[in-house]
């Protein structure tokens, strides 16, 4: 009877069941085969000291720093720059001392030249009061220092300047390549200088937040792998340089690909060639897929609140809203024109009424259409980079090297395999151990890569350690239910089984818990190799403990009992 009751004990088991399937599945998403070309191969993607390829370091161009100006000289350069005439600054209220940049400040003045509202609004400076008398135009401006500085330096290098609160302090990020004798040079018209701390050294540094650094990088990550490339990873090194592999990607390529990310802006026209800001990339919340309507092909885009309400105040004021073909719409990456189209009739109608979130920016009917609307999506998704990088450093792994690293560590793993089986034979003289527990250790190589197939995550040599030590805590936990199982050196009644079977679980799940808890900081705090190390031992963990240990359990209590 117990011949009988053998399988059959298998059979009924869902674990059994739940291990067979995930292997499969494993096997599938591992996509193994076999071409001429080729030989073997799989779906996996694998890492640059795998697969060959390049990698590229570039470096983030922007500076924090704290800076004082006077506020009459800053209304003057900005005003005059802008009028193209003379103002005469009649009084200046409010806090004006260092200290108070982010204070109101009522600035009067007045020019000789005929100033309309729009040319002041369009300054970015603040609301306004404008009256004329006797060929006298007479501005009330409601600013603040902080914008002003802002304004003033936006302008002066063509770049975007992002303030941030810090107590009684604001500091600036200034997301372009400027050195600290630049900075100071600039402010000198205005009457400024850079703040100096306490240690008598000028609050200045190269590089950005951390913030825009992490969002650089996201965008970059999204950018680069929504180009259909295989997945390429981006790593952000220091608050500078940002790291990124390009897996089987030749370095002329790479570094092609890497220059066609950057800064999204969308203006509007004015007047001639003359254009306004009307938002970056930061301000498009979803980038729809490209569709045909009316014959013509169409990327759709929607604005979040701010981004609507900008491009709202830039059609009126700039009159779009009433002549459309005359203030055209256009979209640069790195101050390149990607896109240029007309606002709709409808769409300048609606925006004289109330802003507009969804949008859709038509190409053409034609296969070219179709194409600038596919390189449109892929602009707008990724959004703007905040600051402009420069290559800092390139390197290339030959391909024949990755395919050697390949079969060493399929050789090493392989080695480690058998070694592990001769110590496992050693100890306990019995293949009907060695059998469920090397089939066990193989099983859980399977799903691990299966999973590493499903999320499309790309071994490198760490990731084939984190396997490797998922492996080796896997077989220490098999040894744990073997000799828990076989305490007295033969199998014990079911009771006495069941028993031993839970106490051997205790000790695993809490050693997996401890391997887990160990290697956490290094997935949140970690960088490249040691993250993927993290990450693909805890998986390798989980797997083992939720779905392999319990299985083979079950089946070495079976053999065994078979084996009498």
């Amino acid at each position: 009877m117990r011949e009988e009751e053998v399988p059959k004990g298998l059979k009924n088991d869902m674990r059994v069941w739940l291990l067979i399937a995930a292997v499969v599945l494993s096997v599938v998403m591992i996509g193994p085969g076999y071409s001429a070309e080729e030989g073997l191969n799989t779906d996996l993607n694998y890492g640059l000291d795998l697969e060959g390829g390049s990698w590229i370091q570039i470096k983030l161009q922007g500076a924090v720093t704290q800076l004082d100006a006077d506020i009459s000289m800053l209304v003057t350069e900005i005003v005059e720059s802008a009028i193209d005439a003379p103002i005469h600054i009649i009084s200046v209220t409010g806090n004006t001392g260092e200290g108070y940049s982010n204070a109101g400040n009522t600035v009067t003045f007045t020019t000789s030249a005929y100033v309309s509202d729009l040319q002041i609004d369009l300054l970015g400076l603040g609301e306004s009061d404008i009256s004329y008398s006797d060929d006298i135009s007479n501005i009330v401006l409601f600013t603040d220092k902080q914008t002003l500085i802002m304004q003033y330096l936006s302008k002066a290098l063509n770049t975007e300047v992002v303030p941030l609160f810090i107590g009684d302090d604001v500091e600036y990020e200034i997301r372009t390549g400027v050195s600290l004798e630049e900075l100071q040079a600039l402010m000198v018209p205005v009457g400024g200088n850079v703040l100096t701390g306490s240690d008598g050294d000028a609050i200045f540094r190269e590089g950005v937040r951390t913030e825009t650094r992490d969002m650089t990088r996201d965008i970059l990550s999204e950018k680069l792998n929504s180009l259909g490339l295989k997945d390429i990873p981006v790593r952000t090194v220091g608050d500078e340089y940002i790291l990124i592999d390009f897996a089987g990607t030749d370095l002329t390529t790479a570094k092609d690909i890497v220059e066609k990310p950057g800064k999204f802006e969308i203006r509007m026209q004015t007047t001639g060639n003359e254009s306004v800001h009307v938002l970056y990339g930061d301000s498009i919340e979803k980038v729809g897929i490209v569709t045909q309507m009316d014959g013509y092909w169409n990327t759709p885009f929607t604005l979040d609140e701010d981004g609507a309400f900008a491009l709202q105040k830039i059609a009126i004021e700039s009159g779009a809203i009433n002549d459309p073909n005359s203030h055209l719409l256009y979209m640069y990456l790195d101050d390149r024109e990607v896109y240029g189209a007309p606002l709709s009739y409808s769409a300048a109608s609606t925006l004289n009424e109330h802003p507009i979130y969804s949008w859709q920016a038509s190409t053409g009917a034609d296969e070219d259409g179709k194409t600038q609307a596919e390189q449109l999506q892929i602009h707008l998704r990724a959004g703007a980079l905040p600051v402009n990088v420069v290559l800092m450093g390139s390197g290339q792994v030959d391909a024949a090297l990755g395919a050697q690293f390949k079969r060493q560590v399929a050789l090493a793993g392989l080695f480690a395999l058998l070694a592990v089986a001769a110590v496992v034979f050693r100890r306990y003289h019995q293949k009907e151990i060695l059998l469920p527990m090397v089939g066990t250790s193989i099983c859980e190589v399977i799903m691990i890569l299966g999973f590493a197939g499903a999320v499309n995550w790309q071994l490198d040599l760490a990731a084939i350690a984190g396997i490797i030590a998922a492996i080796g805590t896997g077989i220490d936990h098999l040894v744990i239910i073997t000799d828990e199982v076989l305490y007295e050196g033969k199998l014990p009644s079911t009771k006495v089984y069941m028993e031993r079977i839970t106490k051997a679980f205790a000790i695993i799940f809490a050693a997996a818990a401890t391997t887990m808890i160990a290697m956490s900081p290094l997935v949140i705090m970690g960088f490249g190799a040691l993250r993927g190390f993290a990450i693909t031992t805890i998986v390798g963990v989980l797997i083992g403990v939720l779905i392999a240990r319990p299985v083979y359990g079950k089946v070495i209590k079976v053999v065994l009992d078979k084996a009498e």
